[in-house]
């Protein structure tokens, strides 16, 4: 995401989201239950943007105090189980609000997301 020159980078294990505002009915048709939009717990909304993951140290470079090296740490990261275009439910708590652009976002940490909702993932009957 641009604006005159700056890009908004989502980093580490977390996800930008643009939110489903005040909907009984998600964009992918869930429907969220009155008791659940009155206390706020979860809210809906589209991710537009994911962090790399957790980042892995790497063992080869690991010393006494890293940090004073002045080297780039481009490790390995546990890749996100979100991706972009994907639908997600998520606990409201754990959202941070944002403006970017005069839209507002939300950043979310994966471990927050309930459910992701893709186009190419099979669905499966639940019993």
């Amino acid at each position: 995401m641009k604006k005159s020159g700056k890009k908004l980078i989502v980093i580490g294990d977390r996800v930008l989201i643009d939110p489903d505002e005040g909907k009984d009915k998600t964009s992918v048709g869930l429907y969220l239950p009155q008791t659940v939009r009155e206390k706020e717990q979860i809210q809906s909304g589209q991710i537009i943007a994911t962090g790399p993951g957790l980042p892995l140290p790497d063992p080869q470079n690991i010393e006494d105090e890293p940090w004073r090296t002045g080297e780039s740490r481009n490790g390995k990261h546990i890749p996100m189980q979100a991706r972009v275009g994907d639908s997600a439910i998520f606990l409201k708590k754990a959202s941070i609000e944002i403006q970017y652009n005069e839209h507002t976002y939300l950043v979310v940490p994966q471990s927050a997301l309930l459910v992701l909702l893709r186009d190419d993932v099979p669905f499966r009957d639940i019993h």
